[in-house]
């Protein structure tokens, strides 16, 4: 099974090979990324990690895209929403809300927290199992209504 970085790396050949001008400049920005990453943590990303750095891609793009319609500049909210489409590929399946309530329940009652103490243990259990598959400030936003 190939890993995140070495699909980008493959799809970025064949928008080489297929002359995608715009989907080769929107792969080199991502895996740019991903190097950037692995050199300011001086070892290289596991999929975790690439899911981090594109989750964190695409929120940057959603707020660049909403910035540049609110400004009437349709034409750059266009690229950076093609951006977003391309970066999505590489995005695990997205959860429904139903199931990320069920897993901030799950994770609550795993690590017994009960206040807004306990919030950093329950986020950090379920960043492993949302990431790049909900919108973290969603999640947080449900953990800290379920402890508050």
């Amino acid at each position: 099974m190939d890993t995140l970085k070495e699909r980008i790396r493959q799809d970025t050949v064949a928008a080489m090979r297929s002359r995608d001008r715009t989907r080769l400049a929107a792969l080199r920005l991502v895996a740019a990324e991903i190097k950037q990453r692995e050199g300011d943590g001086r070892q290289p990303l596991e999929d975790a990690g690439v899911l981090a750095v594109l989750d964190r891609m695409l929120k940057q793009r959603r707020d660049s895209a909403e910035q540049f319609r609110s400004a009437g500049r349709e034409e750059l909210a266009a690229a950076e929403t093609f951006e977003i489409e391309v970066i999505e590929a590489y995005l695990p399946a997205p959860l429904g809300n139903e199931d990320v309530v069920a897993l901030v329940e799950a994770a609550i009652a795993e690590t017994g927290a009960s206040t807004m103490r306990d919030m950093g243990g329950v986020m950090a259990r379920l960043r492993p199992q949302v990431q790049g598959r909900a919108d973290m400030a969603e999640v947080s936003r449900l953990v800290r209504g379920r402890l508050a």
